[in-house]
Formats: C-alpha cells, structure tokens, sequence
C-alpha cells in the first residue's frame, strides 16, 4: 500500500544509561553480555524480547552445535565449551564425545556414535583423512535455558536483563549509535549508552542505523531457509540407525516420501536422548525477517505435523511405532536474512585460502567441505559496520557474502563472535575509545583468558603451541580436491570457482562457489 500514517511527536523518558548495550539474549547476546561482565565492565544492559535467554538454540530448538573441534583439538572453547561443562552433571542434558576423546581413529570408539550427526568426521570430504571422533553435542534446550539464566545471575552485580523487551529502532546521532528505542507492555521508552551490540541475529540495528548490508543469501543453500523445530518422543533411536544401515534405498525413498507428505523438506535426527528425535526442516527461500515468510513457515510446518508423524510409523514402524509429538518450538527456526556489509567481508576465499587476520577474534573449525572442516580466522572487522561508530554486529548477521554466511551462521560462531564483542566493548568503554579504535591487542588477550584458542596469539602460544602445531601439521585443511583446485586457480590468477555437491543438511542441488 501507498497510504502512510503521520505518526505524532512525542518525548520518550529514558528509562536507563549505560555503558554497554546488548540488543538480543540469544547465543550471540547473551555471550557478549556475560563476556563484557567478565571482562570488566559494570553497568550492561541485555534487551530480550522474549522471557528466556539463547534464541534459536533454546527457543528455536536447534538443540546441536557442530564441529568444535579439529583433528585432535577443542578449537571452539570459551563461553561455548561451557555451556557444556556446565549441564554436564545433569543426567541427559548433553550427549556428544567427550574432549579427552576427540580426534580418536578407534572403530570400537567411533561405531557409538556413528548414528549421531556430525559426531564423526566427514573423512576428508572424499578419504583424504581416517574418520575421527568430533566435539558436536546435542543438548536439552529447556536445561540450557536454566543455566544461562543462572550464568547472568552470576553478573547481576553488573548486568541488568530485561526480558519482553523488543528494540524498534537505533538512536543515531553523528553516525554513531548512542542508544535505543524500544517497547514494552510500560509503553515505549530509550535506552542510552556508549557502546551499542546487535545480536538480533537479523541486523535490525545496523540496517536502521544506516550501515550497508545485503539481505537475504545465496539462493540454493541451507542459510536461504526458515524452520519450524518440534520433537517426536517414544523413538527407538537405535533401531532406527540399524534400519537406516540395512535400508539405503528405503532410507532415500523415506526422505523423498517425508517431502511429499509435508511439502518441504524435513528429516528426523537424533538429540540428546535416544528415545526423543527432533524434526529439523527447510522451507525455501524464505527470508526470517518477513512476516509473511515468518507467518507461513510456522503454519505450514504445524499443519503437516500429524501427516508427517503417521508417515513415519507407517513407513518405519520398528522405530516409529510409539512415537507421538512431544513439543514444538516456542519460536521460529532462523537462518539468514540481512548480512552485513562490514569493515571485511567474509568468503569463499578465506576458508580457501587460509588467510589470516591480524585482528583476528576467534579461530573456528566450521562445516566446510573447502578446507576439510579445518579452523578457519574470522576477524574483528567482520562485526564492525561500516559508516556507524560505537555498534557492533555479532552473530549469525555477521559480515559475510551470500556463500561463506552458510558456513558461518552457525550457533558456535554466534556464541564465538559474542564473546568478542562483549570483551570488545569492554575495552572500548574501560578505555574510552571507540569500537573502530579499540585496542585491538587487548582484547585478543582477555579473549585467551577467557579460555578463547588463538593460536597466533603469543600469551596462547607461550601456554600451548600445539594449536599452532595441529594446523601447520594438517595443511590448515587445504588438503582437499577443492583447496587443490582453488590454489591451481589462484596461481593462475582466475578467479575463485569451486563446483560440489552438498552435504545433508543442505538441498540436494549442484552450485558455484565464486
């Protein structure tokens, strides 16, 4: 429509001044929160628009993170390997191998695990390495939800949360952020502070705020997709893996019939219980920052849910047989919709080419069949927008092209990308400088002593050079046909363009990768 609405002026109180500002409580918020606390600073505020803390991975139900580790190493540590350490002691919380077992070539080890996704490497993408157990772990939402309540209790010295709070817009002066507005069931009111952090997940800041971004991701990967979680209880999640392993071709025909049922793509996979199967699912070229995409993918997905379980006792009753819909995501599952356009932008090439980064804040090991799921260097000008000083955009609206977000989206990288953040903006206001002038040195060390792998980083180097070690050893991952192919294009200055298929957990389809 073309009609507008003359919306009239009106002072809004302030309800609070702080020095730092976190927008968003999910992996990336709530991380940059409990980091800045951590890191010193003393007077935070977290805005959730929900009443409970971690977004997707709480209340989205994507109840894995994949790929922490790299050959015999915990690359992605800090505030995401703690979430673990934390729930471990509560029976059925967590479920994935184990750090002092990662990196382990035992069949009898890695038979186990075989049935859990992700929990064993790919092999190389194509044998150039033995399978070896991975750090992935599978967890209960409802459980994380308690302990990052509790984490931010820890902080509540320095960190005041409040939940049912949604940000409508940035407070923009000078081209630097100074604060928020936002509402509440108290109405609407601003939020003023020196230093401002995004982690809507869908840059509703920065895109406000005027910083350049892109919307949406390349068209045929899984970043390009919306979800609806819900879980199926009563499963026979071993009987299952067997059938699987003795029915190849009924498998494949089960996952065309499941599309067929439901419309969409949709696959049953394992959690952090045997008997409790969550049912993750792709609806394509959906934009989670649409109502209207936003509206049909949860609608769509509810009204097939009774189809698409009876299919399954139908089509696989030895594991399906007692099975019955045991809950359904209290939220939306999100992928991409804004990237932003930082002071870097992320692609095809780092992961290629093993570029480093001096401003590099955290060194992870992500699902990229490029360079063998190796570590790869995301730097600090990645969150760091462009034109807009003071706001920082951790998580999965990183900067990042249409093809590198797919392999960056992720729930380690958000929780590793927050972290930095918080311990970025605690510097900046302990300092008094800006997020673009922060000492970038100083927050590579806190990062370190808050358990963050660097490995170039000479205080993580001093205390264990293995890191260092491991990926000179293994090539950085470049080992694979395609790093191959990328290092015989560069050398004869083409252009970057790698052709392969997809992995299961994105469509079934060849694309380029440029």
């Amino acid at each position: 429509m073309s009609k507008t609405y003359l919306e009239p002026s009106r002072p809004l109180p302030v309800e609070a001044e702080c020095d730092i500002l976190v927008v968003g409580g999910g992996a990336a918020g709530h991380s940059a929160a409990i980091a800045a606390a951590r890191a010193g600073a003393k007077n935070i505020i977290l805005l959730e628009r929900y009443g409970y803390m971690g977004g997707d991975v709480t209340g989205g139900y994507v109840i894995m993170v994949p790929n922490l580790s790299w050959y015999d190493k915990s690359f992605v540590r800090g505030l995401q390997e703690e979430w673990f350490t934390r729930l471990n002691p509560i029976p059925n919380a967590v479920r994935g191998p184990s750090l002092d077992k990662i990196g382990s070539t035992d069949p009898a080890l890695l038979h186990p695990w075989m049935a859990i996704h992700d929990c064993v490497s790919r092999g190389g993408f194509g044998g150039a390495k033995p399978n070896c157990l991975v750090r992935s772990v599978y967890f209960e939402p409802n459980q994380l939800k308690v302990e990052m309540d509790k984490m931010l209790l820890e902080h509540k010295d320095a960190i005041t949360v409040m939940c049912h709070s949604w940000v409508s817009g940035p407070i923009v002066e000078d081209g630097a952020v100074k604060g928020v507005i936002y509402e509440s069931k108290e109405g609407r009111k601003a939020i003023l502070a020196k230093q401002v952090i995004d982690a809507t997940g869908d840059g509703d800041l920065y895109s406000r705020a005027g910083a350049p971004y892109s919307s949406m991701s390349d068209g045929v990967t899984r970043a390009n997709t919306t979800a609806l979680v819900w879980r199926i209880g009563g499963v026979d999640g071993d009987a299952y893996y067997e059938w699987k392993q003795a029915h190849p071709a009924e498998m494949n025909a089960l996952r065309a019939g499941l599309q067929r049922t439901a419309g969409f793509r949709c696959v049953p996979m394992a959690s952090n219980q045997s008997d409790i199967f969550w049912m993750n699912n792709w609806h394509m070229n959906r934009d989670c920052s649409k109502v209207k995409d936003q509206t049909e993918t949860e609608m769509n997905t509810r009204a097939t849910m009774r189809e698409t379980l009876a299919y399954l006792k139908e089509a696989v009753p030895v594991a399906f047989r007692n099975a019955y819909l045991y809950d359904i995501a209290p939220q939306l599952g999100t992928r991409v919709s804004r990237r932003l356009k930082g002071e870097y932008v992320m692609t095809t090439a780092d992961f290629a080419y093993a570029i480093r980064h001096d401003d590099v804040i955290a060194w992870h090991s992500t699902i990229c069949q490029v360079n063998d799921c190796g570590p790869v260097e995301i730097p600090y000008r990645a969150i760091l927008p462009q034109g807009v000083e003071n706001l920082l955009c951790p998580g999965r609206h990183l900067s990042a092209d249409g093809v590198a977000i797919d392999w960056l989206d992720l729930i380690p990288q958000c929780v590793g990308t927050g972290q930095a953040a918080g311990v970025a903006a605690a510097v900046a206001v302990a300092d008094g400088s800006t997020a673009h002038g922060v000492d970038i040195r100083k927050v590579q060390d806190i990062l370190v002593d808050q358990d963050v792998p660097l490995p170039r980083n000479a205080k993580f180097a001093a205390k264990d050079p293995s890191y260092q070690e491991c990926v000179e050893a293994h090539e950085y991952g470049l080992y694979t046909d395609k790093a191959k192919l990328a290092k015989e294009q560069k050398e004869k200055g083409q252009a970057l363009n790698l052709e392969f298929q997809e992995d299961i957990n994105k469509p079934n389809v060849e694309r380029k990768l440029h």
